[in-house]
């Protein structure tokens, strides 16, 4: 078997603190703008605060779905808040966005960002994705780009976000998942599960887990050219989904 849930949870937690100190995050050698221009962000979103833009995503979960003023957002494992940032442009005076991350380095990092660009209807919180530290029924919007991967309980991740999701909200998610099993030697690999690959499911049990936790989904887009471009060919795609709670018994 792989590493185990606390080994796991250390490996990530411990490259993702490195990461947030350090503020190089892709550990490749393209830029983080020129990794995230790739993946679906524009010159002027990128704009916005640089310092969050840490080139960790596999997507724009902004770009997928309707964010409108006045609503209620929160994204998964938030890293230095870039996507926190531009989705309170969107929300408004009126809105809030809530980032969750359970690195206390790159919360600070994000808490940080805020007060020097002046957001104020973002506020961010140290916390696990398995174990939000939110209300029930009190987010119109989830969005999470390339985290739930990283997690070893997946299907509590989307049991939590059915939790906290309003009747009517939505999920708009970027994540990575295999089109082919991995070797045993690759999922023991620490590099291969910071980097979003040894931990992250096979796309069908991905898709069954969504079902299992009382969500429905819609596939929006699969990007499998972003293996050739950051993960070595390895065969493995972005799959960005649209997610509401699941209708009837």
């Amino acid at each position: 078997m792989g590493s185990s849930k606390k080994q796991i949870k250390e490996i990530v937690r411990e490259s993702y603190g490195k990461i947030a100190l350090s503020g190089n995050g892709c550990g490749c050698s393209r830029s983080a703008g020129d990794v995230s221009k790739s993946i679906g962000y524009s010159d002027k979103e990128l704009a916005g605060v640089p310092e969050a833009n840490l080139g960790l995503g596999c997507g724009n979960p902004i770009a997928l779905g309707r964010i409108l003023p006045g609503y209620t957002v929160l994204d998964l494992g938030c890293g230095a808040g870039m996507d926190c940032f531009l989705a309170s442009k969107k929300v408004g005076e009126k809105g809030h966005v809530i980032g969750v991350d359970m690195t206390a380095e790159m919360v600070e990092r994000a808490r940080r960002n805020a007060e020097k660009y002046g957001y104020k209807n973002v506020e961010f919180r140290l916390g696990e994705i398995e174990d939000l530290p939110i209300e029930d029924n009190s987010i119109d919007v989830v969005i999470s780009n390339c985290v739930i991967n990283l997690s070893e309980d997946k299907e509590k991740v989307f049991r939590e976000v059915r939790r906290v999701l309003r009747p009517s909200g939505r999920m708009f998610v970027s994540d990575i998942v295999l089109l082919e099993e991995l070797s045993e030697e690759k999922r023991k690999n620490e590099e291969l599960i910071a980097g979003c690959v040894a931990n992250a499911a096979l796309k069908g049990k991905y898709l069954e887990i969504v079902t299992r936790a009382g969500l429905e989904y819609k596939i929006l887009h699969e990007d499998r050219e972003i293996s050739k471009k950051q993960y070595n060919g390895i065969a493995l795609e972005s799959l960005k989904l649209e997610i509401k709670i699941a209708e009837g018994p």
